[in-house]
């Protein structure tokens, strides 16, 4: 679902109108890249903290298993997932005011929006492992390596989401 087009068919008849002002179009597009990033981010985060739930129920059924030298193994991961929702949902949302030195421009709006989005497959990813981690203790599978790959999917989220303050500035 692309947020900017729900933003954009929100628009009222006074938004519509104001929108005439010059100068205020470019301010309130600018609102509206901003918002849809920010209602993108919060879909993102709220994925990713019921992963979160899911890996922390995985602990209650692992250890109730006797499972429990499996625990700091899961806990990583479990760590690693709310530590990336957490990034996400407090993320700068390229907010550059008035007299900052550094403008943030509409392309830039667009490309952190975009970068955002590309997030999806990321949540997906640790989906994914977080599936075949519950298949793999279902089975009495191997539960160990099912666990690192939940690890390493939420370790490439991630370290592309460190990639992001350069995507605002458009830093190399």
């Amino acid at each position: 679902m692309d947020y900017r087009h729900t933003i954009e068919d929100s628009k009222g008849g006074l938004e519509t109108l104001a929108s005439k002002i010059p100068g205020y179009r470019g301010y309130k597009e600018k609102e509206g890249r901003r918002a849809a990033d920010k209602l993108l981010r919060e879909h993102l985060a709220s994925q990713l903290n019921e992963q979160q739930r899911t890996l922390a129920e995985l602990q209650r059924d692992l250890l109730e298993g006797g499972g429990l030298l499996l625990m700091d193994d899961l806990e990583r991961a479990v760590t690693k997932v709310q530590n990336l929702a957490d990034k996400v949902r407090t993320a700068s949302y390229g907010y550059a005011g008035l007299f900052d030195e550094i403008k943030v421009k509409e392309e830039e709006l667009d490309a952190l929006y975009d970068f955002d989005e590309s997030l999806l497959g990321y949540v997906s990813a640790i989906q994914a492992a977080i599936d075949a981690l519950v298949a793999a203790m279902d089975a009495s599978g191997d539960v160990k390596a099912a666990i690192r790959d939940v690890v390493s999917a939420a370790e490439e989220a991630n370290a592309t989401w460190r990639q992001r303050e350069s995507t605002i500035t458009g830093a190399v």
